[in-house]
């Protein structure tokens, strides 16, 4: 048997969020078409008959501009130092750039196997893949190099087999039905921001956040009631949030609570407000109660 932790590394919008969803079978982290969706490391358990695998999904590796970026970055890079793999996940329909040179020579400092995984196979042109892959091998040193499609699943199952084939032997390290060590909470600030990510305008999602100020399990008629607020970073913002006579506002809502009636299989009562916080991005406080990692202090 194989157990063992595989970190999900990558640019911003490379797809390592659907690809979490897809190899753990259920969706866990919220998906946009946004850059910098996933501010938390998010971990997925899957029990596979020859062995079991903990996927960590990280946020995007970029240039940070706040400390909020800072601390999602430091998600990422902390994470490289704790697992098993790393599964360096890369835009296959996008040119390569900077940003990867830089993601490029991040991980060649990792101590551990590392495995390229070229996504977005589906929309991309077939006949620049090889010499995509040629060229991270001779820069970083894979292991291994698996083209995938994590949005309609193509390859991914021989993607989990490499996965296996470097991890280390060992016993589960979580019980076979574990899926995730994140808490409940977490899943509704998600998919609420998953929804202001999906109903605002672009510069809109960079600047807020969700926060669950009551969490209430399901009462006698199995109804569950949540309260939430939507953090912005400057009041031009409050009323694009929550748009004419409170239409944006009620579908993010309307939609969000679908989510969430399918997530915790159980009727939602969400009442969601709007709030101003300016500077919200550089406040520790906020980031903590957030729940993104303070940094650590590098040696």
């Amino acid at each position: 048997m194989k157990s063992g932790f595989v970190a999900l590394v990558g640019r911003p919008n490379a797809g390592k969020s659907t690809l979490l969803n897809r190899l753990v079978g259920q969706k866990l982290a919220i998906v946009s078409d946004k850059p910098q969706t996933t501010r938390n490391r998010i971990v997925g358990v899957r029990q596979y008959p020859a062995g079991q695998i903990v996927y960590l999904d990280t946020p995007g590796v970029h240039k940070p501009l706040h400390r909020l970026n800072v601390r999602m970055v430091d998600a990422a890079l902390d994470t490289l130092r704790e697992v098993d793999l790393v599964a360096v996940v890369v835009d296959g329909s996008e040119p390569g750039g900077g940003g990867d040179r830089f993601l490029m020579d991040v991980v060649k400092k990792a101590n551990v196997p590392r495995v390229l995984v070229l996504n977005k196979v589906d929309v991309c042109d077939k006949s620049s893949l090889l010499p995509r892959l040629e060229e991270y091998q001779r820069e970083v040193g894979f292991e291994d190099l698996v083209p995938v499609s994590a949005l309609t699943g193509e390859n991914v199952d021989r993607l989990v087999e490499v996965f296996l084939k470097h991890l280390p032997e060992g016993d589960p390290i979580y019980p076979e039905d574990y899926l995730t060590d994140q808490p409940e909470r977490f899943f509704v600030a998600e998919l609420v921001r998953e929804q202001v990510l999906q109903q605002t305008r672009d510069e809109l999602p960079f600047s807020t956040a969700v926060v669950v100020d009551k969490f209430e399990e399901p009462d006698a008629t199995g109804l569950m009631h949540l309260y939430c607020t939507i953090l912005v970073d400057r009041e031009s913002q409050k009323p694009i949030l929550v748009g004419r006579a409170g239409s944006r506002i009620k579908a993010i809502g309307t939609a969000a609570r679908k989510e969430l009636q399918q997530f915790f299989d159980a009727k939602v009562f969400l009442d969601l407000h709007v709030k101003v916080r300016e500077g919200w991005r550089e406040d520790e406080r906020t980031l903590d109660a957030l729940g993104l990692p303070a940094r650590r202090k590098r040696r």
